[in-house]
């Protein structure tokens, strides 16, 4: 064949037709151009079902964890839950409304008396759910609050099992954040408070703690403010120890150390014990034997008048007159 039978065609006939390559080549793009389209629709479709399957699994799961919410809440919490997730319509959500915060108003005032009944006021509170699944729930909780004086944050793990339709909860990896650095004994009742996980005792130890420590801070400032000539604090007005000074001679100074134990067992016990400080020139004044028997007297004052009595002839006897 010649080189220029290149350019022809033959029909079935066997006549030569010429080769029309220009016009092919449009007709093939343009199939292919409908078939990259036809892809491209098909692309498209199969996005957009996916997409829908991923909004009814997101639906289904909402569903799902309404249902859960629906079963462990009821009354009014349960409205609220319906309102807030776009379930109530109309008048209704007037009426869920007002009874939204007379519910509000109502836990607040549960709060308050539960605060002034247990001395326990909570500033925040954090939770992160760490496990969701159809038995098991485990989240993790920050707690931070006040007791009395004292501040505290307490961390842990909560783990909620569910078992033949029964739900038992646990605490795991407590952990106890206080400023305890001069409470010695309350320190090592925290040691023991963790590697037993008994949040419970916590809070009640806490809270017997933190009232004889505030017993003790009314006494000191009661009589600070009664006798200010007499009364002082060498570590502070919130110290374990008040000094008692005589007012007519110098370096004579009896010191109340009034410390609160905590065992490991979390049992509170006030302990209140008389120390003496007395110079040479003053021991000329006294029998020895007063000023040796003087602590173990005043334990016999308190187990008859109780601290603040003991402590109040304590003071007035330093005076030397029965009026301060």
């Amino acid at each position: 064949m010649r080189a220029t039978d290149s350019c022809k065609q033959y029909d079935f006939t066997g006549t030569v037709k010429p080769f029309e390559p220009a016009g092919r080549m449009e007709e093939m793009s343009r199939d292919y151009t409908k078939e990259l389209e036809m892809l491209e629709a098909e692309v498209k479709s199969l996005r957009a079902e996916m997409n829908a399957l991923l909004h009814k699994q997101q639906d289904e799961n909402q569903e799902e964890y309404q249902e859960e919410l629906a079963l462990q809440y009821s009354g009014k919490v349960q409205d609220a839950m319906s309102f807030l997730c776009g379930q109530t319509q109309g008048e209704e959500l007037k009426k869920l409304a007002l009874r939204i915060k007379e519910e509000v108003e109502e836990m607040k005032e549960d709060l308050k008396l539960q605060t002034q009944i247990n001395r326990i006021c909570l500033t925040s509170c954090t939770i992160k759910t760490l496990l969701r699944g159809d038995n098991k729930l485990v989240q993790k909780l920050c707690v931070s609050g006040q007791c009395s004086e004292l501040a505290f944050q307490v961390e842990f793990l909560l783990s909620e099992v569910k078992e033949d339709q029964k739900s038992t909860r646990a605490i795991t990896e407590l952990n106890v954040v206080m400023d305890v650095n001069d409470l010695q004994e309350f320190s090592s009742f925290l040691s023991g408070v963790e590697e037993r996980n008994d949040l419970q005792l916590f809070f009640r130890t806490l809270r017997s703690f933190s009232a004889r420590c505030d017993d003790r801070s009314r006494t000191f400032e009661h009589f600070q403010n009664k006798y200010p000539a007499v009364v002082s604090f060498p570590g502070g007005s919130s110290s374990e120890v008040m000094a008692l000074n005589h007012p007519e001679l110098p370096g004579l100074v009896l010191f109340v150390h009034w410390s609160v134990n905590v065992s490991t067992e979390g049992e509170v016990t006030p302990k209140i014990e008389l120390l003496t400080k007395i110079p040479e020139e003053a021991l000329q004044l006294f029998p020895s034997n007063t000023l040796e028997g003087a602590p173990e007297a005043f334990q016999s004052l308190l187990r008859i008048l109780g601290p603040e009595a003991a402590l109040e002839s304590v003071i007035r006897s330093i005076c030397l007159s029965e009026e301060p």
